[in-house]
């Protein structure tokens, strides 16, 4: 098994979607004041590498509270806009930008989630049918392409959320290790 952290580091100053909140991150305690370290962090909701629920884009609908917690993992595959097919029952990622254009395959899979490159347009679009979206993910390229990988990306539990950062991992089964050798 190899585990494959697609997650952005969450740091002071770090780039934000123009218009957000900036991120500040500083110590708040430290061992010589408190005898422990503490950190204070103020940022926005869909920092970094986050997902977004379906209240981020459309008023009245799902907040992150109220999703369950099986709609943030589960069985997953990277696919390419022009695959001529993609699998049902999984979570889709994309390598390239994603837009509208691939709406209506989405809604025809309703995938429980999608991440990757995601136009505004093919984003506020999943939202509206309650397709999650993760954005802001890094080392896409590391996962396998036409292979099946589990994905775990869980928000913090923020009431009526919009969004929230997450640790966004993959876990990818290997071959197991044969031994060259023979006997006899």
């Amino acid at each position: 098994m190899k585990v494959i952290d697609l997650s952005m580091p969450i740091a002071d100053g770090m780039p934000v979607y123009p218009g957000d909140p900036e991120v500040k991150v500083k110590v708040a305690h430290t061992y010589e004041s408190h005898s422990w370290e503490l950190r204070q962090l103020s940022m926005g909701s869909h920092t970094g590498t986050h997902v977004d629920a379906p209240s981020h884009m459309h008023p009245g609908a799902a907040t992150l509270d109220e999703l369950p917690l099986e709609r943030f993992f589960g069985a997953s595959r990277v696919v390419r806009i022009k695959d001529s097919a993609w699998p049902e029952g999984r979570g889709l990622f994309f390598f390239e930008s994603a837009g509208l254009e691939c709406f209506d395959r989405f809604a025809a899979l309703r995938p429980p989630f999608v991440g990757g490159e995601l136009s505004e347009e093919l984003e506020r679009a999943l939202l509206g049918i309650g397709i999650v979206t993760y954005t802001g993910l890094q080392g896409l390229e590391r996962l396998p392409v036409g292979a099946d990988f589990m994905f775990y990306g869980f928000p913090l539990r923020i009431v009526s959320g919009d969004g929230s950062p997450v640790r966004a991992v993959a876990v990818v089964e290997t071959e197991p290790h044969r031994s060259s050798g023979s006997s006899v």
